[in-house]
């Protein structure tokens, strides 16, 4: 108790402190500060005042702006001169002022003055959130049409997307979008990221490993639709070069596109299901031979896979056959055949997953995969089946 009050009496030295702060930036501002400093700005004397970025200076001094009255005729008005003498005391914070300066600057002259007492009463008992609340209850209530419908023709949607490599070989996703597309994205994502509680145990990724994961798979899903655009009279593709000896060892590093690289096992993991582009590499990595495109799975095959797997065949995994890859129980790189008794449905994490682990896949004799979990899960090894699909009735 003890230490939680020495914090709060710190936040109102703290704030006090700010709100006077913010009185001084305003009146040297209405002095003149090129005059007075040599800045064109207050907020360019406060960046360097108090080594703050630029953004966080123009912001203490809109705040403080709509606190304090100016001098000039030109100054903006005062907003909330009420909330300056409670700020001034301690007792807000920062959130809380700009929630209530924002309120009242949507509600005409004529009646601010007694929202802001309403605001600071309720303030004295509640969250900024809550606050906030009732600032647009009581906008709502002077102005219940709300503003006139625009009639102007619709924007073009706001959206923006960067996306670039780094010298670490990580890739930065930077990007802005309008409602719709962002509520569209996040519902992607959600249903992609939700955890997976497997045999193999519970889901320990964090929200944002899960997110990343999930954006993965969904990249996935669009490279594997059927309308997806051509690209110089081919679909979409990453060419990934190997050397055969690396991709049968997975041991080593392949070429990934123009500048990046993975590992050789990264490469086998592709190898399962891609569309692959043999290039046969002499002895100082010269091309040799390109062969042409061929894709493993053919698409009567993977209609069968589907069918019988009816998704992710791991244990206990729920991803259904869109969200899936094929893979090789014997690798076709050592003479492994493209059939329905060598491949397996899997979603991307668990056929990671396979490739990493202990973890084994084999064909029973009834046609239908099983997997044996590695010998620190279960010492016997028996065999698990995922009984989520329910999988139908199938002759090989």
């Amino acid at each position: 108790m003890a230490l939680a009050d020495r914090i709060s009496t710190l936040l109102t030295v703290v704030r006090s402190a700010e709100a006077e702060i913010g009185a001084l930036l305003v009146e040297i501002e209405s002095r003149g500060v090129m005059e007075l400093f040599g800045y064109r700005s207050v907020a360019r004397l406060f960046e360097h005042l108090a080594d703050v970025p630029k953004s966080a200076a123009e912001t203490v001094v809109k705040r403080a702006r709509s606190l304090h009255p100016g001098h000039h005729l030109d100054s903006p008005p005062t907003v909330a001169p009420a909330t300056a003498a409670v700020a001034a005391e301690g007792r807000l914070s920062n959130p809380m002022i700009d929630t209530i300066a924002g309120a009242l600057t949507q509600i005409p002259p004529e009646h601010r003055e007694d929202a802001e007492q309403h605001l600071l009463a309720f303030a004295e008992e509640a969250g900024h959130k809550q606050v906030a609340a009732l600032g647009a209850r009581i906008i709502a209530h002077l102005d219940p049409d709300g503003p006139e419908p625009d009639t102007t023709e619709p924007a073009i949607p706001n959206r923006e997307l960067s996306l670039r490599r780094k010298r670490t070989g990580i890739w930065e996703l930077h990007g802005r979008f309008d409602d719709e597309t962002g509520s569209r994205a996040s519902a992607l994502l959600d249903a992609l990221a939700e955890r997976r509680t497997t045999d193999e145990g519970g889901d320990h990724r964090s929200p944002q490993e899960r997110y990343g994961d999930a954006f993965s798979d969904a990249i996935d899903l669009a490279l594997n639709a059927p309308t997806l655009p051509m690209r110089a009279g081919e679909r979409a593709h990453v060419m990934v070069a190997v050397s055969l000896k690396d991709l049968k060892s997975a041991v080593g590093q392949a070429t990934l596109g123009d500048t990046g690289t993975i590992t050789a096992a990264e490469a086998r993991i592709h190898a399962c299901d891609s569309m692959i582009i043999p290039a046969v590499l002499g002895e100082k990595s010269e091309p040799l031979n390109l062969g042409r495109l061929r894709r493993l799975i053919s698409a009567g095959l993977r209609r069968a896979l589907y069918l019988r797997d009816r998704g992710c065949a791991f244990p206990g995994c729920h991803r259904p056959p869109r969200h899936c890859q094929g893979h090789h129980i014997r690798h076709w790189s050592e003479g492994g055949p493209t059939n329905l008794t060598n491949l397996v449905l899997m979603c991307a994490h668990h056929h990671r997953l396979l490739h990493r682990s202990g973890w084994e896949v084999r064909i029973a004799a009834d046609g239908l995969p099983e997997f044996l979990p590695p010998a620190f899960l279960d010492k016997r090894r028996k065999p698990r089946r995922n009984n989520l699909h329910q999988p139908l009735p199938f002759a090989a």
